[in-house]
């Protein structure tokens, strides 16, 4: 048996940002690693330590019995305290420790994917214990993966890969999340439209369209009348949606038309990571 066709693009996604993730960080040295990267509160070793801790878990392997300390202010809920325990289990591995387990554990997780059988709908854990399907599993991962390989390239001064195969499935995830972000969290006006231009490495031009109901829906045609149109480039869009900036630091990138107070609220809820 081999990887199901609907995983393929999620298992080239995750190796491409992996071997890219090991390239950046094997030739650093100690210092290096405590950078400061966009991912709040997370440095460098952070990072890669999360990527190890996730991928780990996707292998099966226990999580670490660890408590955290009461000053991580950057942890606000359940969710980022259960993601933060894999990393401060590591916060004082050295160098050495960081990339050989990150090489044992991509070569494990390769190996799995190698022998993968299982169909896309088998469920699986994950995180916080949850039951998923295999096919969102592994494109959470390669999200992820691809996201702190932006993360360890702002950091490091290495910018690239903003067209790789994890790029694509980045844009259908935060894609599929606007509907969402402009209808409900938003409150925007019902039978009304907004659109988002986006340029760059990654283009595509999309309408959320709301209907009477105000249900929000994704379409790829125009839309006529527009209550809001946003134009910016794919870097600043990512950027925002995963949390690394704010509207304010990123005003100068992105061009958004009409109703003022609806462009401000869609700003404000865009990120969609947690």
């Amino acid at each position: 048996m081999s990887l199901h066709p609907t995983l393929q693009p999620y298992a080239d996604a995750w190796t491409h940002s992996i071997e890219a993730i090991s390239e950046l960080v094997t030739p650093l040295v100690e210092g290096e690693w405590n950078r400061r990267t966009p991912c709040p509160g997370w440095s460098v070793r952070d990072v890669v330590s999360h990527v190890i801790g996730l991928d780990t878990e996707m292998l099966g392997d226990p999580r670490p019995i660890h408590s955290l300390p009461r000053d991580l202010f950057h942890i606000t809920n359940e969710h980022q305290r259960y993601m933060e325990m894999q990393v401060d289990a590591r916060r004082h591995h050295t160098a050495p420790e960081m990339t050989s387990e990150l090489e044992y554990t991509v070569i494990r997780r390769n190996r799995q994917l190698r022998n993968e059988s299982r169909e896309p709908g088998h469920l699986v854990r994950g995180p916080m214990g949850k039951e998923i399907t295999l096919e969102t599993a592994m494109r959470n991962r390669a999200f992820d993966v691809w996201v702190h390989e932006q993360d360890l390239r702002a950091a490091l001064g290495r910018p690239g890969n903003l067209d790789s195969p994890g790029s694509q499935v980045v844009r259908d995830v935060l894609l599929g999340e606007l509907p969402r972000v402009v209808a409900e969290d938003s409150n925007a006006p019902r039978s009304s439209a907004v659109i988002f231009d986006v340029h760059g490495p990654v283009e595509f031009l999309r309408t959320i369209r709301i209907d009477i109901q105000g249900r929000g829906t994704l379409e790829a045609t125009p839309a006529l009348g527009p209550a809001a149109i946003f134009t910016l480039d794919w870097e600043t869009y990512v950027r925002l949606a995963c949390g690394r900036t704010t509207p304010d630091a990123v005003a100068d990138r992105v061009k958004a038309e009409g109703d003022q107070e609806l462009t401000a609220a869609i700003l404000r809820n865009f990120a969609v990571t947690q």
